[in-house]
């Protein structure tokens, strides 16, 4: 017993000595990069909105903020039954098996085996005085046995890989927020787009109505003598435009109620149509914007961005491992005896312990090349972790100077129809007195007509800003925020 006592002592010392130097983790420290956002002092054209940081809680859910039962119902149905996000919830999955896979790599292997080796071998002892010739004997062989490997992390190669691992996994996730941001912009933009149509709708049946009293003036006129037949042909062609733009337009919206259709996961052509009641505006009191840094913690795409430069950062360490050497602990303890009933006896015990060391020494520039791939490749990550930010940064400031500029063009607008409603009625009146022509009437017509459909289509544009301007700041990102970056901190 005196040499396997000493052997497993030697064992246990090679453990402990090791152990001792395992601390040691190659590799840079991570460290987030100066970006844009660091060095804005605000937004340029927040205007009256808010840059207190503190107030961005409010900008959660951001979507019932318009009112609208319709659209939150419509965002829940979405959220529940997205084929994209059900992709996106497996990819986060599949991160979580791939850091479950790296950690198990850092945990010694066991395994067990037990084996029946029967075999035959054959000599030729040769001729001479004694006999000889050939001869066969047969063996058998029974074995079993435990044998753990444990591959010692000198130099943190196992742990840069976790923490990578990790990375990747909060990278997925928060990817998997970007999506559901973005399924919840497209859905209320869906139903904007619904809306605006069906406003368009309503707008081209009032003028084709309108078109058809006109004519009935004209035709009313004409059978007192008081029109030529140019002012009734003139009138009709105008009904018929006016009826020629109904059909399209119905197109449109059945389009886009397929559009969204899919958006919810229903098959197409299959949902109700929406209810009317999208307000004309939506509720475009000022919202908190924050600061610029902020869309560092905030946006998800932003921080999937930074939580693959991570990834990349750790990989370096990764691949710096490998230019050292790699030491592998090696027990096997077991039984080997010529019978079945003789292998669970002490007297058939066998056992060994291995201590490997692998050094590599010359690969041809190989581990070398690994390395500078790494970092090249973390230059790439961080060039487009900074044109993410500086876009991010763009989207803001573009929905805060849209939203100030639809703002002024639509009290125009506004205006230009309340002079366009009143010319249209003015210039009816005198055509039924003999005092204008018919062109004069048919052309303030369509004069109205335009400044509705643009009035519908600010309108539009500024529900569909203000959605930007919610999506440019993060959306619902807070209530995920808080644990993924104190798991962060946890893992170094």
């Amino acid at each position: 017993m005196r040499p396997k006592l000493v052997s497993i002592c030697l064992f246990l010392f090679t453990l402990g000595s090791v152990a001792f130097v395992a601390g040691c983790m190659v590799g840079p420290k991570y460290s987030r990069p100066k970006t844009a956002a660091d060095e804005s002092t605000g937004y340029v054209r927040a205007g009256e909105h808010s840059r207190d940081v503190n107030d961005l809680e409010q900008t959660d859910r951001w979507w019932e903020r318009f009112g609208d039962a319709t659209t939150a119902t419509l965002v829940e149905q979405a959220l529940e039954n997205s084929y994209d996000l059900e992709a996106a919830a497996a990819r986060v999955l599949q991160a979580q098996a791939a850091l479950a896979e790296v950690r198990g790599r850092q945990l010694p292997d066991v395994s067990y085996n037990l084996g029946r080796d029967r075999s035959k071998r054959s000599f030729n002892l040769g001729g001479g005085p004694f006999g000889g010739g050939r001869f066969s004997v047969m063996s058998t062989t029974w074995s079993q046995g435990i044998s753990v490997s444990y591959l010692l992390d000198l130099f943190g190669k196992l742990k840069h890989a976790e923490r990578a691992a990790w990375a990747d996994m909060l990278a997925a996730e928060a990817s998997g927020q970007a999506l559901v941001n973005a399924v919840i912009a497209t859905v209320v933009k869906a139903r904007i787009d619904i809306a605006t149509i069906q406003k368009h709708l309503s707008i081209a049946k009032a003028n084709t109505q309108s078109r058809q009293r006109t004519l009935e003036i004209v035709e009313r006129r004409y059978s007192r003598g008081l029109v030529g037949p140019v002012d009734v042909r003139l009138a009709r062609e105008n009904l018929e435009a006016a009826k020629a733009l109904e059909p399209g337009i119905e197109l449109s919206l059945a389009r886009a109620h397929h559009a969204l259709d899919v958006l919810i996961g229903n098959p197409p052509g299959r949902s109700e149509y929406l209810p009317e009641t999208l307000s004309d505006l939506p509720d475009l009191e000022p919202v908190p914007v924050g600061m610029p840094a902020s869309l560092l913690e905030r946006r998800p795409d932003v921080m999937a961005a930074e939580f693959a430069l991570r990834a990349a950062n750790e990989r370096i360490g990764v691949s710096i491992g490998r230019l050292f050497l790699d030491l592998t602990l090696i027990g096997n303890y077991g039984a080997s005896a010529d019978r079945w009933r003789d292998i669970w006896e002490h007297y058939s015990e066998t056992y060994s312990l291995l201590l490997n060391l692998a050094q590599p020494i010359f690969k041809g520039g190989q581990l070398r090349a690994q390395v500078d791939a790494a970092k090249a490749r973390y230059a790439e990550l961080a060039a487009n972790y900074a044109g993410t930010v500086l876009s991010a940064m763009q989207e803001v400031e573009d929905a805060l100077v849209s939203e100030k500029t639809l703002q002024t063009q639509l009290e125009h607008t506004q205006r230009r129809l309340s002079e366009a409603r009143d010319a249209e009625r003015l210039s009816t009146q005198r055509y039924e007195r003999g005092l204008e022509s018919i062109l004069l009437v048919l052309e303030s017509e369509r004069r109205r007509r335009m400044a509705e459909e643009q009035l519908t289509i600010l309108e539009a544009q500024l529900w569909t800003t203000r959605v930007n301007l919610y999506l440019a700041l993060g959306g619902d990102w807070n209530y995920q925020e808080q644990p993924e970056k104190q798991v962060v901190k946890e893992n170094g």
